[in-house]
Protein backbone atom coordinates (compact mmCIF):
# COMPACT_ATOMS: atom_id res chain seq x y z
CA UNK A 1 0.00 0.00 0.00
CA UNK A 2 1.06 3.20 -0.95
CA UNK A 3 2.51 5.65 2.00
CA UNK A 4 1.36 9.25 1.73
CA UNK A 5 3.89 11.81 2.00
CA UNK A 6 3.60 14.41 4.42
CA UNK A 7 3.99 18.09 3.29
CA UNK A 8 7.75 18.53 5.50
CA UNK A 9 9.22 14.96 3.59
CA UNK A 10 8.46 16.80 0.15
CA UNK A 11 10.22 19.73 1.03
CA UNK A 12 13.06 17.44 2.46
CA UNK A 13 12.63 15.34 -0.97
CA UNK A 14 13.03 19.03 -3.18
CA UNK A 15 16.16 20.48 -0.80
CA UNK A 16 18.25 17.00 -1.45
CA UNK A 17 17.39 16.93 -5.44
CA UNK A 18 18.70 21.14 -5.68
CA UNK A 19 21.50 20.09 -3.85
CA UNK A 20 22.53 17.53 -5.56
CA UNK A 21 21.74 19.93 -9.13
CA UNK A 22 24.24 22.37 -7.15
CA UNK A 23 26.88 20.31 -6.10
CA UNK A 24 27.16 17.94 -8.83
CA UNK A 25 27.05 20.93 -11.58
CA UNK A 26 29.82 22.56 -9.17
CA UNK A 27 32.19 19.33 -9.75
CA UNK A 28 31.11 18.94 -13.29
CA UNK A 29 32.63 22.45 -14.12
CA UNK A 30 35.32 21.95 -11.93
CA UNK A 31 36.20 18.78 -14.05
CA UNK A 32 35.67 20.02 -17.27
CA UNK A 33 36.89 22.23 -20.01
CA UNK A 34 34.22 25.16 -19.02
CA UNK A 35 35.84 26.25 -16.03
CA UNK A 36 39.47 26.99 -18.58
CA UNK A 37 36.59 28.68 -20.72
CA UNK A 38 35.35 30.76 -18.26
CA UNK A 39 38.53 31.73 -17.22
CA UNK A 40 40.18 32.70 -20.20
CA UNK A 41 37.37 35.18 -20.54
CA UNK A 42 39.08 37.08 -17.92
CA UNK A 43 42.46 37.09 -20.65
CA UNK A 44 43.22 39.08 -23.32
CA UNK A 45 39.93 40.30 -25.35
CA UNK A 46 37.23 39.13 -22.59
CA UNK A 47 35.22 40.00 -19.88
CA UNK A 48 36.03 43.14 -17.66
CA UNK A 49 35.37 42.09 -14.36
CA UNK A 50 38.43 42.49 -11.78
CA UNK A 51 39.66 39.54 -10.00
CA UNK A 52 40.05 38.89 -6.21
CA UNK A 53 41.18 41.87 -4.56
CA UNK A 54 44.74 42.22 -3.30
CA UNK A 55 45.52 43.77 -0.26
CA UNK A 56 46.31 46.92 -0.66
CA UNK A 57 49.75 47.40 1.45
CA UNK A 58 52.93 49.43 1.27
CA UNK A 59 54.36 47.12 -1.82
CA UNK A 60 51.31 49.19 -4.09
CA UNK A 61 52.36 51.18 -7.05
CA UNK A 62 50.04 54.22 -6.70
CA UNK A 63 49.09 55.92 -10.13
CA UNK A 64 47.56 58.62 -11.05
CA UNK A 65 45.28 58.69 -14.30
CA UNK A 66 43.05 61.76 -15.92
CA UNK A 67 39.37 60.67 -17.13
CA UNK A 68 40.80 60.31 -20.27
CA UNK A 69 42.13 58.36 -23.45
CA UNK A 70 45.66 57.54 -21.84
CA UNK A 71 44.35 55.34 -18.83
CA UNK A 72 43.16 52.99 -21.28
CA UNK A 73 46.62 50.91 -21.46
CA UNK A 74 47.05 50.46 -17.72
CA UNK A 75 43.51 50.19 -16.66
CA UNK A 76 43.38 47.34 -19.66
CA UNK A 77 46.57 45.79 -18.28
CA UNK A 78 45.35 45.70 -14.84
CA UNK A 79 42.29 44.84 -15.49
CA UNK A 80 40.48 47.90 -13.81
CA UNK A 81 41.51 50.37 -11.17
CA UNK A 82 42.41 48.00 -8.11
CA UNK A 83 45.13 45.50 -7.42
CA UNK A 84 43.19 41.91 -8.23
CA UNK A 85 44.39 38.76 -9.58
CA UNK A 86 43.24 39.09 -12.75
CA UNK A 87 45.58 42.12 -13.11
CA UNK A 88 48.46 41.00 -16.06
CA UNK A 89 50.65 43.20 -14.21
CA UNK A 90 50.42 41.34 -10.73
CA UNK A 91 50.49 37.91 -13.05
CA UNK A 92 53.09 39.06 -15.51
CA UNK A 93 55.30 40.97 -13.16
CA UNK A 94 54.08 40.05 -9.50
CA UNK A 95 53.50 43.66 -9.05
CA UNK A 96 50.40 45.54 -7.45
CA UNK A 97 48.98 48.62 -9.22
CA UNK A 98 46.78 50.93 -7.98
CA UNK A 99 45.41 53.74 -10.39
CA UNK A 100 43.88 56.88 -8.70
CA UNK A 101 41.32 58.62 -10.72
CA UNK A 102 41.88 62.38 -9.83
CA UNK A 103 40.55 64.79 -12.28
CA UNK A 104 40.97 68.15 -10.74
CA UNK A 105 44.50 69.28 -11.56
CA UNK A 106 45.49 71.04 -8.25
CA UNK A 107 44.30 67.68 -6.43
CA UNK A 108 46.81 65.26 -8.26
CA UNK A 109 49.65 67.55 -7.86
CA UNK A 110 48.39 67.25 -3.84
CA UNK A 111 48.43 63.77 -4.26
CA UNK A 112 51.75 63.55 -5.90
CA UNK A 113 53.36 65.79 -3.47
CA UNK A 114 51.85 63.88 -0.06
CA UNK A 115 52.90 60.43 -1.53
CA UNK A 116 49.27 59.54 -1.85
CA UNK A 117 50.47 58.65 -5.24
CA UNK A 118 54.30 57.46 -6.99
CA UNK A 119 53.14 58.69 -10.80
CA UNK A 120 51.57 61.45 -11.75
CA UNK A 121 49.78 63.02 -15.30
CA UNK A 122 51.90 66.16 -16.66
CA UNK A 123 52.34 67.41 -20.50
CA UNK A 124 55.66 68.24 -21.74
CA UNK A 125 55.03 71.22 -23.71
CA UNK A 126 53.44 73.62 -20.64
CA UNK A 127 55.44 71.65 -17.95
CA UNK A 128 57.86 74.74 -17.37
CA UNK A 129 54.56 76.60 -16.12
CA UNK A 130 54.50 74.18 -12.82
CA UNK A 131 58.09 73.31 -12.36
CA UNK A 132 59.01 76.12 -9.45
CA UNK A 133 55.99 74.41 -7.52
CA UNK A 134 57.37 71.14 -8.08
CA UNK A 135 60.53 71.33 -8.21
CA UNK A 136 61.65 70.91 -4.31
CA UNK A 137 59.49 67.53 -4.72
CA UNK A 138 62.62 66.75 -7.79
CA UNK A 139 59.72 65.17 -9.89
CA UNK A 140 61.21 63.17 -13.23
CA UNK A 141 59.65 62.00 -16.33
CA UNK A 142 59.53 58.37 -16.72
CA UNK A 143 58.37 57.43 -19.68
CA UNK A 144 55.60 59.40 -22.40
CA UNK A 145 52.22 58.16 -22.90
CA UNK A 146 51.23 59.78 -25.85
CA UNK A 147 50.64 62.41 -28.78
CA UNK A 148 47.44 64.30 -29.00
CA UNK A 149 46.05 63.37 -31.89
CA UNK A 150 42.55 65.44 -31.94
CA UNK A 151 41.90 65.90 -28.49
CA UNK A 152 43.32 69.36 -28.84
CA UNK A 153 41.90 72.10 -31.49
CA UNK A 154 40.92 75.57 -32.24
CA UNK A 155 37.14 76.38 -32.99
CA UNK A 156 36.77 79.41 -35.63
CA UNK A 157 33.82 81.62 -37.02
CA UNK A 158 32.96 81.69 -40.43
CA UNK A 159 35.39 84.65 -41.76
CA UNK A 160 38.69 83.10 -40.14
CA UNK A 161 39.60 81.16 -43.66
CA UNK A 162 43.64 80.59 -42.19
CA UNK A 163 45.64 80.73 -39.26
CA UNK A 164 46.95 83.88 -40.45
CA UNK A 165 43.49 85.28 -40.37
CA UNK A 166 44.11 85.80 -36.79
CA UNK A 167 45.44 88.52 -36.48
CA UNK A 168 43.63 91.18 -34.18
CA UNK A 169 40.90 88.62 -33.41
CA UNK A 170 39.90 87.58 -29.70
CA UNK A 171 40.66 83.97 -29.07
CA UNK A 172 39.69 82.16 -25.49
CA UNK A 173 42.31 79.82 -24.09
CA UNK A 174 43.08 78.39 -20.60
CA UNK A 175 46.45 79.83 -20.26
CA UNK A 176 49.84 77.38 -18.89
CA UNK A 177 48.16 74.53 -20.75
CA UNK A 178 48.29 72.25 -23.25
CA UNK A 179 45.25 74.33 -25.44
CA UNK A 180 48.11 77.69 -25.34
CA UNK A 181 51.09 75.12 -26.75
CA UNK A 182 48.39 74.71 -29.56
CA UNK A 183 47.74 78.02 -30.23
CA UNK A 184 51.59 79.24 -29.74
CA UNK A 185 52.55 76.80 -32.49
CA UNK A 186 49.87 78.20 -34.75
CA UNK A 187 50.80 81.27 -34.57
CA UNK A 188 54.27 80.50 -34.81
CA UNK A 189 53.49 78.72 -38.66
CA UNK A 190 52.08 81.66 -39.26
CA UNK A 191 54.41 84.31 -38.68
CA UNK A 192 52.21 85.94 -35.46
CA UNK A 193 53.60 86.64 -32.89
CA UNK A 194 51.13 86.27 -29.31
CA UNK A 195 50.88 90.66 -28.87
CA UNK A 196 49.28 90.18 -33.06
CA UNK A 197 46.15 88.43 -31.33
CA UNK A 198 43.70 89.27 -28.44
CA UNK A 199 44.57 86.56 -26.16
CA UNK A 200 41.31 85.98 -24.08
CA UNK A 201 42.39 83.98 -20.72
CA UNK A 202 39.88 81.80 -19.26
CA UNK A 203 39.89 78.87 -16.44
CA UNK A 204 39.49 75.97 -18.23
CA UNK A 205 38.81 74.81 -21.80
CA UNK A 206 34.87 74.15 -20.80
CA UNK A 207 35.23 78.57 -20.47
CA UNK A 208 36.72 78.84 -23.58
CA UNK A 209 34.46 76.73 -25.57
CA UNK A 210 31.32 78.62 -23.70
CA UNK A 211 32.74 81.81 -24.29
CA UNK A 212 33.38 81.06 -28.02
CA UNK A 213 28.97 79.84 -27.93
CA UNK A 214 28.46 83.07 -26.92
CA UNK A 215 29.80 84.60 -29.30
CA UNK A 216 32.11 86.71 -27.26
CA UNK A 217 35.60 85.29 -29.27
CA UNK A 218 35.92 84.65 -32.69
CA UNK A 219 38.19 81.60 -31.81
CA UNK A 220 38.67 79.28 -28.99
CA UNK A 221 41.23 76.24 -28.38
CA UNK A 222 38.85 73.58 -26.84
CA UNK A 223 38.79 69.51 -26.45
CA UNK A 224 35.23 68.96 -28.16
CA UNK A 225 35.15 70.95 -31.29
CA UNK A 226 32.19 69.20 -32.61
CA UNK A 227 29.88 70.56 -29.31
CA UNK A 228 31.44 74.24 -30.49
CA UNK A 229 30.55 74.14 -34.17
CA UNK A 230 27.58 72.36 -33.85
CA UNK A 231 25.85 75.75 -31.75
CA UNK A 232 27.97 78.47 -33.72
CA UNK A 233 26.26 78.32 -37.60
CA UNK A 234 29.16 78.02 -40.13
CA UNK A 235 32.08 77.81 -37.67
CA UNK A 236 34.86 75.75 -38.35
CA UNK A 237 37.93 73.38 -36.98
CA UNK A 238 40.80 75.64 -37.99
CA UNK A 239 42.77 73.44 -36.83
CA UNK A 240 43.51 70.30 -34.40
CA UNK A 241 46.07 68.09 -33.02
CA UNK A 242 45.33 65.98 -35.66
CA UNK A 243 47.32 67.45 -38.41
CA UNK A 244 49.39 69.41 -35.29
CA UNK A 245 50.20 66.19 -34.88
CA UNK A 246 53.83 66.23 -32.33
CA UNK A 247 53.25 69.14 -30.43
CA UNK A 248 51.08 67.64 -26.98
CA UNK A 249 52.81 64.94 -25.36
CA UNK A 250 51.41 63.78 -21.99
CA UNK A 251 54.12 62.28 -19.58
CA UNK A 252 54.03 60.26 -16.28
CA UNK A 253 56.48 61.88 -13.72
CA UNK A 254 57.94 60.56 -10.29
CA UNK A 255 59.70 61.73 -7.52
CA UNK A 256 63.87 61.27 -8.20
CA UNK A 257 64.63 60.02 -4.52
CA UNK A 258 61.55 57.52 -5.03
CA UNK A 259 62.72 56.79 -8.68
CA UNK A 260 66.03 55.68 -7.60
CA UNK A 261 64.86 53.54 -4.93
CA UNK A 262 62.25 51.58 -6.95
CA UNK A 263 64.33 50.97 -10.32
CA UNK A 264 62.61 47.44 -10.81
CA UNK A 265 59.29 48.04 -10.14
CA UNK A 266 59.24 51.21 -12.41
CA UNK A 267 60.78 49.26 -15.33
CA UNK A 268 58.53 46.57 -15.01
CA UNK A 269 55.45 49.03 -14.75
CA UNK A 270 56.95 50.86 -18.04
CA UNK A 271 57.52 47.25 -19.59
CA UNK A 272 53.42 45.89 -18.74
CA UNK A 273 52.30 49.23 -19.97
CA UNK A 274 54.26 49.12 -23.22
CA UNK A 275 53.21 45.46 -23.80
CA UNK A 276 49.16 47.02 -23.51
CA UNK A 277 49.96 49.58 -25.89
CA UNK A 278 51.54 47.30 -28.34
CA UNK A 279 48.22 45.05 -28.15
CA UNK A 280 45.62 48.06 -28.05
CA UNK A 281 47.75 49.61 -31.13
CA UNK A 282 47.61 46.20 -32.89
CA UNK A 283 44.58 44.19 -31.83
CA UNK A 284 41.25 45.77 -32.45
CA UNK A 285 40.22 43.35 -30.10
CA UNK A 286 42.44 44.12 -27.46
CA UNK A 287 41.04 48.39 -28.01
CA UNK A 288 37.85 46.85 -27.62
CA UNK A 289 38.51 45.28 -24.40
CA UNK A 290 40.44 48.78 -23.17
CA UNK A 291 37.72 50.88 -23.87
CA UNK A 292 35.26 48.65 -21.86
CA UNK A 293 37.36 48.55 -19.03
CA UNK A 294 37.84 52.74 -19.18
CA UNK A 295 34.10 52.59 -19.12
CA UNK A 296 33.36 50.71 -16.26
CA UNK A 297 35.72 52.21 -14.19
CA UNK A 298 35.87 55.72 -15.45
CA UNK A 299 32.19 56.49 -15.58
CA UNK A 300 31.95 56.55 -19.66
CA UNK A 301 30.06 54.66 -22.36
CA UNK A 302 32.27 52.43 -24.36
CA UNK A 303 31.91 54.97 -27.74
CA UNK A 304 33.11 57.96 -25.50
CA UNK A 305 36.06 56.12 -24.42
CA UNK A 306 36.82 54.81 -27.99
CA UNK A 307 36.74 57.88 -28.55
CA UNK A 308 38.94 58.94 -25.84
CA UNK A 309 41.85 56.68 -27.56
CA UNK A 310 40.92 57.22 -30.86
CA UNK A 311 41.93 60.63 -30.45
CA UNK A 312 45.59 59.86 -29.36
CA UNK A 313 48.98 58.22 -30.24
CA UNK A 314 49.20 55.87 -27.36
CA UNK A 315 53.05 56.28 -27.78
CA UNK A 316 54.80 52.48 -27.80
CA UNK A 317 58.41 51.69 -26.18
CA UNK A 318 60.15 52.47 -29.67
CA UNK A 319 58.05 56.16 -29.67
CA UNK A 320 59.62 56.24 -25.99
CA UNK A 321 63.00 55.92 -27.72
CA UNK A 322 62.49 58.47 -30.15
CA UNK A 323 60.90 61.02 -27.19
CA UNK A 324 63.79 60.20 -24.78
CA UNK A 325 66.57 61.13 -27.58
CA UNK A 326 67.88 57.50 -27.42
CA UNK A 327 67.63 56.70 -31.15
CA UNK A 328 70.40 59.27 -33.21
CA UNK A 329 68.50 58.02 -36.67
CA UNK A 330 64.99 59.97 -35.28
CA UNK A 331 64.60 63.43 -36.55
CA UNK A 332 61.04 64.73 -35.32
CA UNK A 333 60.71 66.76 -32.09
CA UNK A 334 61.93 64.95 -28.48
CA UNK A 335 60.92 65.81 -25.25
CA UNK A 336 64.01 67.87 -24.89
CA UNK A 337 63.08 70.19 -27.53
CA UNK A 338 59.50 70.64 -26.64
CA UNK A 339 60.22 71.03 -23.01
CA UNK A 340 63.27 73.46 -24.02
CA UNK A 341 60.87 75.51 -26.90
CA UNK A 342 58.34 75.91 -24.80
CA UNK A 343 59.94 76.95 -22.07
CA UNK A 344 61.04 79.81 -23.85
CA UNK A 345 57.92 80.77 -24.90
CA UNK A 346 55.35 80.67 -21.88
CA UNK A 347 58.48 82.49 -20.05
CA UNK A 348 58.21 85.41 -22.42
CA UNK A 349 54.58 85.39 -21.45
CA UNK A 350 55.44 85.68 -18.03
CA UNK A 351 54.11 82.06 -16.90
CA UNK A 352 57.25 80.21 -16.40
CA UNK A 353 60.53 81.49 -14.47
CA UNK A 354 64.13 81.81 -15.67
CA UNK A 355 65.27 79.37 -13.14
CA UNK A 356 63.71 76.43 -14.29
CA UNK A 357 65.03 73.33 -14.12
CA UNK A 358 66.61 72.19 -17.48
CA UNK A 359 65.60 68.78 -19.31
CA UNK A 360 68.74 66.65 -18.12
CA UNK A 361 67.10 67.60 -14.55
CA UNK A 362 63.97 66.59 -15.44
CA UNK A 363 64.21 63.48 -17.42
CA UNK A 364 64.97 60.18 -16.21
CA UNK A 365 64.99 57.53 -18.79
CA UNK A 366 66.14 54.22 -16.64
CA UNK A 367 62.79 52.20 -17.35
CA UNK A 368 63.08 53.30 -21.30
CA UNK A 369 67.06 52.52 -21.56
CA UNK A 370 66.49 48.96 -19.52
CA UNK A 371 63.01 47.57 -20.81
CA UNK A 372 63.51 43.82 -22.08
CA UNK A 373 61.14 44.58 -25.08
CA UNK A 374 62.50 45.43 -28.57
CA UNK A 375 61.74 48.52 -30.14
CA UNK A 376 60.69 46.38 -33.56
CA UNK A 377 57.28 44.91 -35.02
CA UNK A 378 54.42 46.16 -32.75
CA UNK A 379 56.86 48.23 -30.56
CA UNK A 380 58.68 49.74 -33.30
CA UNK A 381 58.56 53.79 -33.09
CA UNK A 382 55.91 55.66 -35.12
CA UNK A 383 58.61 57.81 -37.39
CA UNK A 384 57.59 60.61 -39.45
CA UNK A 385 54.59 60.56 -41.64
CA UNK A 386 54.31 58.72 -45.21
CA UNK A 387 52.44 60.80 -47.92
CA UNK A 388 51.04 59.96 -51.31
CA UNK A 389 51.90 62.32 -54.41
CA UNK A 390 49.69 65.31 -54.01
CA UNK A 391 46.59 65.67 -56.14
CA UNK A 392 45.74 68.85 -57.59
CA UNK A 393 43.25 69.89 -55.76
CA UNK A 394 45.96 69.63 -53.04
CA UNK A 395 48.29 71.14 -54.89
CA UNK A 396 45.85 74.28 -55.39
CA UNK A 397 44.25 73.73 -51.60
CA UNK A 398 43.63 77.02 -49.68
CA UNK A 399 47.09 76.96 -47.19
CA UNK A 400 45.75 76.61 -43.26
CA UNK A 401 48.83 78.93 -42.88
CA UNK A 402 51.86 80.74 -44.16
CA UNK A 403 55.39 81.50 -43.25
CA UNK A 404 57.18 83.95 -45.60
CA UNK A 405 61.43 83.55 -44.54
CA UNK A 406 63.88 85.67 -46.48
CA UNK A 407 66.29 83.04 -47.75
CA UNK A 408 69.12 84.47 -50.10
CA UNK A 409 70.46 82.81 -53.05
CA UNK A 410 73.34 84.41 -55.14
CA UNK A 411 72.00 85.80 -57.91
CA UNK A 412 71.01 83.16 -60.38
CA UNK A 413 71.43 80.47 -58.14
CA UNK A 414 69.16 77.93 -56.62
CA UNK A 415 72.49 76.65 -53.90
CA UNK A 416 71.22 77.00 -50.51
CA UNK A 417 74.48 78.23 -48.26
CA UNK A 418 75.15 78.01 -44.51
CA UNK A 419 72.67 81.00 -44.03
CA UNK A 420 69.64 79.71 -45.92
CA UNK A 421 70.38 76.24 -44.04
CA UNK A 422 70.55 77.69 -40.76
CA UNK A 423 66.88 80.07 -41.29
CA UNK A 424 65.17 76.67 -42.19
CA UNK A 425 66.62 75.34 -39.43
CA UNK A 426 65.38 77.82 -37.20
CA UNK A 427 62.27 79.06 -38.56
CA UNK A 428 60.74 76.46 -40.13
CA UNK A 429 61.85 73.25 -39.49
CA UNK A 430 60.19 72.94 -35.67
CA UNK A 431 56.78 73.91 -37.16
CA UNK A 432 57.46 71.08 -40.03
CA UNK A 433 58.00 68.53 -37.17
CA UNK A 434 55.35 69.88 -34.85
CA UNK A 435 52.43 69.48 -37.92
CA UNK A 436 53.77 66.72 -38.94
CA UNK A 437 50.61 65.13 -40.51
CA UNK A 438 50.45 68.75 -42.69
CA UNK A 439 51.31 68.75 -45.98
CA UNK A 440 54.27 71.70 -46.76
CA UNK A 441 53.68 74.11 -50.20
CA UNK A 442 56.90 75.96 -50.62
CA UNK A 443 56.83 78.66 -52.63
CA UNK A 444 59.41 80.64 -54.05
CA UNK A 445 59.45 83.86 -55.64
CA UNK A 446 61.86 86.85 -57.42
CA UNK A 447 61.93 90.18 -58.25
CA UNK A 448 61.44 91.24 -61.68
CA UNK A 449 64.87 91.60 -62.72
CA UNK A 450 65.40 89.10 -65.14
CA UNK A 451 63.60 87.06 -68.07
CA UNK A 452 60.80 86.10 -66.67
CA UNK A 453 60.11 82.40 -67.64
CA UNK A 454 63.82 81.59 -66.10
CA UNK A 455 62.54 83.14 -63.03
CA UNK A 456 59.99 81.34 -62.82
CA UNK A 457 62.06 78.10 -63.30
CA UNK A 458 64.90 79.50 -61.09
CA UNK A 459 62.46 80.42 -58.28
CA UNK A 460 61.07 76.23 -58.71
CA UNK A 461 64.34 75.04 -58.28
CA UNK A 462 64.70 77.40 -54.96
CA UNK A 463 61.98 76.01 -53.86
CA UNK A 464 62.85 72.60 -54.71
CA UNK A 465 66.46 72.86 -53.26
CA UNK A 466 64.11 73.83 -50.10
CA UNK A 467 62.29 70.58 -49.55
CA UNK A 468 65.40 68.67 -50.55
CA UNK A 469 66.95 70.43 -47.43
CA UNK A 470 64.16 69.02 -45.19
CA UNK A 471 64.14 65.93 -46.54
CA UNK A 472 67.80 64.85 -45.88
CA UNK A 473 68.20 67.10 -42.99
CA UNK A 474 65.01 65.87 -40.92
CA UNK A 475 63.98 62.88 -42.96
CA UNK A 476 60.76 63.97 -43.94
CA UNK A 477 59.01 62.32 -46.75
CA UNK A 478 59.70 63.94 -50.09
CA UNK A 479 55.71 63.08 -51.19
CA UNK A 480 54.96 65.85 -48.54
CA UNK A 481 56.18 68.56 -50.37
CA UNK A 482 54.29 70.66 -52.81
CA UNK A 483 56.77 72.60 -55.41
CA UNK A 484 55.49 76.04 -56.92
CA UNK A 485 57.41 78.32 -58.46
CA UNK A 486 55.73 81.94 -58.75
CA UNK A 487 58.45 83.40 -60.54
CA UNK A 488 57.99 87.44 -60.29
CA UNK A 489 53.99 86.71 -60.84
CA UNK A 490 53.19 86.68 -57.14
CA UNK A 491 54.94 90.20 -55.78
CA UNK A 492 54.22 91.53 -52.04
CA UNK A 493 51.26 93.95 -51.64
CA UNK A 494 52.77 97.31 -52.19
CA UNK A 495 55.72 96.46 -53.82
CA UNK A 496 54.23 95.24 -57.00
CA UNK A 497 56.31 97.23 -59.59
CA UNK A 498 59.72 96.49 -57.96
CA UNK A 499 60.40 100.10 -57.73
CA UNK A 500 62.73 100.15 -55.14
CA UNK A 501 65.71 97.83 -53.66
CA UNK A 502 63.80 96.61 -50.38
CA UNK A 503 60.97 96.01 -52.24
CA UNK A 504 62.74 93.94 -54.65
CA UNK A 505 64.54 92.42 -51.39
CA UNK A 506 60.49 91.47 -50.17
CA UNK A 507 59.95 89.76 -53.27
CA UNK A 508 63.00 87.15 -53.34
CA UNK A 509 61.40 85.07 -50.54
CA UNK A 510 60.08 81.54 -50.06
CA UNK A 511 56.52 80.89 -48.61
CA UNK A 512 56.33 77.80 -46.18
CA UNK A 513 52.11 76.77 -46.44
CA UNK A 514 50.92 74.22 -44.48
CA UNK A 515 48.09 72.44 -46.23
CA UNK A 516 45.63 70.31 -44.76
CA UNK A 517 44.91 66.80 -46.45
Amino acid sequence: MATRLTPFSRLLIVVGILAGVVFGGKYLFEHSSLKDKFSDSNKKGGSTSEGKALPIDDDVLNVQVFTFGNAAPGLYFNNGTEPNENSRFYKDYNLKVKFHVIDDFDASRQAFKGDKVQLFNNETSAMATEMQGLAPFNPQVVMQLDWSRGADAVVAKRSIQSINDLKGKKIAVAPSTPSQTLLLFMLEAANLKPSDIQMVEVPTTADAETAFKSGKVDAAVVWDAQSSLREVPGSKVLQSTVTASNIIADVFMGKKEWINANKDKLRKFYDGWMTAVAEINSDPAAKDKAAQIMASNLQLSKNDALGMIDALRLTNHGDNINFFGLNPDYKGITGEQLYTKMGDKYQSLGLAPANRPNWRALSNSYAVSNSTLSPTGVNAGEGNAKFTPATSAQKSAPAVATKTISITFPTGSYTLDGNAKSLIDLQFADVAKGFGNARVRIEGNTDNVGNKLKNIELSRKRAEAVAHYLEQTYDMDANRFIIIGNGQDKPVPGCESNATAECRAKNRRTEFQLVGE
